[in-house]
């Protein structure tokens, strides 16, 4: 059986990617899911002000808050999982995990938010998949269809064939 990492960070793109794995499961591939998330660890600042375990406590639970929805989705699909929360340095955590867990394969979310940002890939992901041994899925989120705001028609350039 593959082990097939997903990267969630709660955001409506990693949700996209355990859809994505998702549906290569519901196709057949016989797989278990590791659900990754990393959180960026605390600050000097925050380590000299305030106590550590409860900052590191902090950030779990809220790593676990983030993942619950990704978790609902794979839950109701019938997929097996598991789900590791870690602190440190984003993409070479996430990379870690997958080499522990013998990972085949890890499927991430890309993450652009601007008009720029949706034709690039996010900075995470483009670093997971730069240093990743094991082939690497990034998912985009699907376009829209643009209306023309004028009539409300689909414009010429979205009908065009």
């Amino acid at each position: 059986m593959l082990n097939i990492m997903i990267a969630v960070d709660g955001s409506p793109n990693s949700l996209q990617a355990v859809q994505h794995g998702v549906q290569l499961v519901q196709q057949g591939l016989r797989a278990h899911v590791v659900v990754a998330h990393v959180q960026k660890e605390a600050s000097f600042l925050e380590l000299a002000t305030q106590d550590s375990e409860l900052i590191a406590n902090a950030s779990l639970e809220a790593g676990m808050d983030l993942v619950a929805p990704a978790l609902d989705v794979l839950r109701l699909a019938g997929v097996s999982y598991e789900v590791e929360i870690r602190l440190g340095d984003i993409h070479a955590t996430l990379l870690d995990i997958a080499e522990e867990k013998g990972c085949g394969l890890i499927v991430i979310g890309a993450t652009g938010e601007s008009t720029l940002g949706s034709i690039l890939i996010g900075s995470v992901s483009r670093e997971v998949a730069r240093h990743s041994r094991v082939p690497t899925t990034i998912v985009k989120m699907p376009e829209v269809l643009e209306t023309d705001e004028a009539d409300g028609d689909l414009s010429q350039a979205d009908t065009a064939m």
